[in-house]
């Protein structure tokens, strides 16, 4: 790891660290994953979710996989780097978005969950975070939770973040199938009109009402 030089910290995770580096060789601007776990034998890496995944998928919507690398029983991850997340863009925002930036986004991000479910998995962590933009181009990215779209249940029942889960994860349910990664983009448009979920809530409960109510007048 030598060769990569951290310019600075990005974010800090459960389960890793990501850094903006750069490469020493190519002058190269990347985003570095440090995983906080040691990773004694190189199967171990290998046999991530995340790594067989992104090993399998090529799209201009997904995030680059460009590295793996072990050493010292120390996994890294070297990714392309993109400048922010839409949750940024979304914060820094002073005025709505436009129809046609948000047709833009809406269909970066199917495009993305169409060639993910071509290729066998399901991401499980749809957010505003893990949707990375540069120059208006969207990449999914993230995906320390995805699972095979072939795997059966149960599944883990608390996975997504609160605010973005689709109605059953948000009830526990332990059955579940890659149409939960639909819920995000479904009301995407809303969080670009109103800049903020329409599920932010500070208490669980008052997620519940708010989307059992929204499912009534649905139906109603």
């Amino acid at each position: 790891m030598e060769r990569f030089k951290v310019l600075q910290e990005l974010g800090d995770g459960t389960c890793g660290s990501v850094f903006k580096a750069i490469n020493s060789d190519t002058y190269d601007i990347v985003a570095v994953k440090k995983m906080k776990r040691k990773f004694y034998y190189w199967e171990e890496c290998m046999n991530l979710r995340e790594v067989k995944a992104l090993c399998k998928m090529n799209h201009p919507n997904i995030i680059k996989l460009k590295e793996v690398v072990r050493e010292k029983n120390d996994l890294f991850f070297i990714f392309e780097y993109m400048e922010y997340n839409l949750y940024q863009i979304m914060r820094g925002q002073e005025k709505l978005f436009s129809e046609d930036e948000i047709r833009s986004f809406m269909s970066q991000v199917l495009q993305g969950l169409a060639h993910m479910h071509r290729n066998g998995y399901f991401h499980r962590d749809l957010k505003p975070e893990n949707l990375l933009v540069t120059n208006d181009v969207l990449k999914i990215a993230d995906f320390g939770l995805a699972r095979e779209v072939s795997s059966l249940p149960p599944y883990t029942e608390y996975v997504s973040t609160r605010w973005y889960r689709a109605p059953e994860v948000l009830l526990q349910s332990s059955i579940y199938s890659p149409a939960i990664g639909t819920f995000l983009p479904n009301h995407l448009p809303y969080i670009f009109l109103l800049s903020l979920s329409l599920f932010l809530s500070l208490f669980y409960i008052l997620e519940f009402v708010i989307l059992i109510t929204i499912l009534l007048d649905f139906i109603l």
